[in-house]
C-alpha cells in the first residue's frame, strides 16, 4: 500500500524542508518538495514531520507493571499494552525497555519484576499487536551478588540491544551526597539504620563488584552487544570505560565526565526531564550545561516518554540548536549508537517510522505517530554485525 503525507515541515537529517511524502510497504520511496495535489493524500497543514524517535532508556514499563510501591498489576499484558500505548502516543516508534537486573532494596520483588517484564513483554510481541518496536536494554547492578544470576538466563535473548553497568551503592557516582540517596529511595531510615546499611553496601561492593562487572563486559564483548557504563563522574570512570569499550556513558554526573567521554568518542546520554526541567533531581550535572557545551549526543526520556519531544524541542528553541540538529538526538543519534541502520532519519530506504507533531502555544505536541507497517528483515545492527 501506497501512503502519501503531504503539506509537511519535513525535518531531515540536516535541514528542514516542504513538501511530502511518499511510503509503500512501511519504507520511504520518495520525499518531493514543494505542494502536492495527489487525490488521497493525508494532508498535515503544515504540521511537521519528524523521523520516528528511538528510546535508549525508559523506566516506563515498570511504571505499568507496579504503579504503586508493592502493587503489581494483575494483567502484566494488558500493562505491555498500556505501556506501548504510551511509547506511540509520545512519538516513539523504537524503544530498548529498560529492566533492571538487582535487588536494591526490595529484595525478591526485583527479581519477581525482572521476570514479570520479560515474559510479558515476550508475550506482548507474540500477538502482533504492538505500536512501536519493543527491544531490551538490560541494566546490570554489576555491584549486586546476584546480578550474573538474573542476567545469564537472557544473555542470548535476540530482542537484547543494550547492557548498562551499573552501581548505586551510595556515596559515588549518582549518589555521591548519601543524602540524596536517602531521599531517592524514600524508606525513613534512622541516621543508625542507614549507617548499617552503607556499611553493609560497601561491604558487598568491595566482595562481588569488581568480578561481576568483569564478567558482565566478557559475555558482552563475546557477544558483539553494545555497552553503556552509568552515572560516570570521575576521570577513572571514563578511562574504565574506554579500557572496556563501551559506546555509551549513560547519565554522566559531571562535565569531566562528559568532556573525556566527548575525547575518547563514547556517545553521552542525558536525561529528557533533566534537559526541560534544567536540572538533575539529584543534584548532578544539568543536561542544559552539557549541550551548551557540545556534550550531550542522545537524549533519553527515562522516566517521562514526553520529554523526548520536548526536550528536542528545548535545544531548538532555548540553547540554538537548529531542529534537525535536535531531533537527531532522539531519532539518528540513538538509532546509530545501537546498529540499528534502518531507521532515524526521513530519507528514501529507511522505515517509515514518522511523527506529527504541532506546536500548541509553545508546546510541542504530538498529534501522531506512524510506525512502519512492515514485519520485513532487520538492518544489519551491531550486535549480528560480528
Amino acid at each position: 500500500m501506497d501512503r502519501i503525507l503531504k503539506n509537511a515541515r519535513i525535518v531531515l537529517r540536516h535541514e528542514v524542508v516542504t513538501g511530502s511524502v511518499r511510503i509503500t510497504d512501511g519504507v520511504i520511496q520518495s520525499i518531493d518538495l514543494g505542494p502536492c495535489n495527489v487525490t488521497g493524500a493525508e494532508d498535515l497543514n503544515n504540521d511537521y514531520l519528524l523521523p520516528g524517535f528511538v528510546e535508549l532508556h525508559t523506566d516506563n514499563l515498570e511504571q505499568e507493571l507496579e504503579p504503586r510501591p508493592g502493587v503489581f498489576w494483575p494483567d502484566p499484558i494488558g500493562a505491555v499494552l498500556a505501556h506501548d500505548n504510551t511509547m506511540a502516543g509520545a512519538g516513539i516508534t523504537t524503544v530498548l525497555d529498560a529492566v533492571s537486573l538487582g535487588e536494591y532494596h526490595d529484595g525478591p520483588n526485583r527479581s519477581e519484576m525482572m521476570d514479570m517484564s520479560l515474559r510479558a513483554l515476550s508475550r506482548a510481541r507474540a500477538t502482533g499487536v504492538l505500536k512501536a518496536d519493543h527491544r531490551l536494554h538490560l541494566r546490570c547492578e554489576f555491584s549486586d551478588p546476584k546480578v550474573l544470576d538474573m542476567l545469564l538466563p537472557h544473555i542470548d535473548d535476540p530482542e537484547l540491544m543494550l547492557v548498562s553497568l551499573m552501581d548505586h551503592t551510595p556515596g559515588q557516582r549518582q549518589f555521591t551526597d548519601t543524602d540524596k540517596y536517602r531521599k531517592y529511595y524514600k524508606k525513613g531510615w534512622s541516621d543508625e539504620e542507614f549507617a548499617e546499611i552503607e556499611k553493609r553496601l560497601h561491604a558487598t561492593q568491595q566482595a562481588c563488584a569488581a568480578g561481576n562487572r568483569e564478567r558482565i563486559v566478557s559475555l558482552c564483548r563475546e557477544r558483539s552487544l553494545p555497552m553503556a557504563s552509568h552515572d560516570d563522574t570521575l576521570a577513572e570512570h571514563i578511562a574504565q570505560a574506554v579500557a572496556e569499550g563501551m559506546a555509551i556513558s549513560e547519565f554522566p554526573t559531571t562535565v569531566e565526565a562528559a568532556r573525556l567521554a566527548r575525547e575518547a568518542g563514547i556517545r553521552i546520554v542525558m536525561g529528557g526531564p533533566n534537559l526541560v526541567r534544567g536540572g538533575s533531581h539529584s543534584g548532578n550535572v544539568s543536561a542544559r550545561e552539557l549541550a551548551e557545551a557540545d556534550l550531550l549526543d542522545i537524549i533519553s526520556s527515562d522516566y517521562v516518554p514526553g520529554s523526548l519531544v520536548a526536550g528536542a524541542f528545548a535545544l531548538h528553541h532555548s540553547l540554538g540548536f537548529s531542529l534537525p540538529e535536535a531531533v537527531a538526538r532522539i531519532s539518528a543519534n540513538p538509532a546509530e549508537a545501537i546498529g540499528l541502520a534502518d531507521r532515524g532519519s526521513i530519507a528514501c530506504g529507511l522505515r517509515a517510522d514518522l511523527v506529527r507533531v504541532r506546536e500548541i502555544e509553545g508546546v510541542p505536541a504530538v498529534l501522531r505517530t506512524w510506525p512502519a507497517e512492515t514485519s520485513g528483515p532487520l538492518e544489519m545492527t551491531a550486535k549480528n554485525a560480528a
